[in-house]
């Protein structure tokens, strides 16, 4: 679990494609399954990181692997590289790292799993002051988690949805925001990723189901079965 407030800026060393070795199916076929290994050079963040530890990167929750001087390793499954932006990543391409929440930490920003539900792509990145509107295209999957006023992750940042149109999330970003993560390098077309706020996903959830629950299970079969 994270906040949404990014501790550092670290720089992508290394995206290294895999074989996560994909086994024949029934028909002998063997499937194209691959995953990666990424290396992230995390700076100060790695104190107090261990082996096995959780650390997001842009949003995504990674299990470092390896750990050396200012770097860490974690393994990206096929899911991972589907779902998030990590496998558009480049050496060098700036990264914004959080570590988890702890019991006795402020929650300054608002729940965040770490579980990247898409990616979207920079709509706009435009001075307004000192400020900046930083708007980004959500796939069309996300747009009804999408409210007013409400939180979403952008890369991993905790934001307020400040204007909502055309699947574009607009929101406003302060000059301390705007120095201290990944979107002083961000440009229109860039990817993002998406994690929306898990309590719009959970309403969803328990309406679906009681939706379903109200559905009569009464049929001729089930009358024929019971005897009438």
């Amino acid at each position: 679990m994270f906040t949404g407030l990014v501790e550092y800026v670290g720089a992508i060393e290394s995206v290294e494609l895999c074989d996560v070795g994909a086994r024949p199916d029934s028909a002998g076929t063997r499937p194209d399954q691959i995953g990666a290994t990424i290396r992230v050079h995390a700076g100060p963040l790695l104190d107090g990181l261990a082996k096995s530890g959780s650390i997001a990167v842009n949003g995504c929750c990674l299990t470092a692997v390896d750990i050396s001087k200012e770097t860490f390793a974690a393994d990206l499954s096929g899911e991972t590289l589907r779902r998030t932006s990590l496998g558009e990543m480049k050496p060098g391409t700036r990264v914004n790292l959080e570590r988890p929440l702890t019991a006795m930490k402020e929650l300054g920003g608002h729940f965040v799993q770490g579980h990247v539900d898409g990616v979207g792509r920079v709509a706009r990145l435009e001075p307004e002051g000192a400020n900046w509107w930083f708007g980004v295209r959500v796939p069309s999957d996300l747009a009804r988690y999408i409210a007013m006023k409400g939180s979403i992750a952008l890369d991993g940042i905790s934001l307020t949805v400040a204007g909502w149109h055309d699947r574009v999330v607009e929101t406003a970003i302060i000059p301390f925001t705007y120095e201290h993560t990944n979107l002083s390098s961000l440009k229109v077309g860039d990817p993002v990723n998406v994690e929306c706020d898990i309590l719009a996903k959970y309403v969803e959830r328990l309406v679906e189901s009681r939706e379903k629950s109200h559905v009569s299970s009464l049929s001729v079969a089930r009358l024929v079965e019971e005897g009438f």
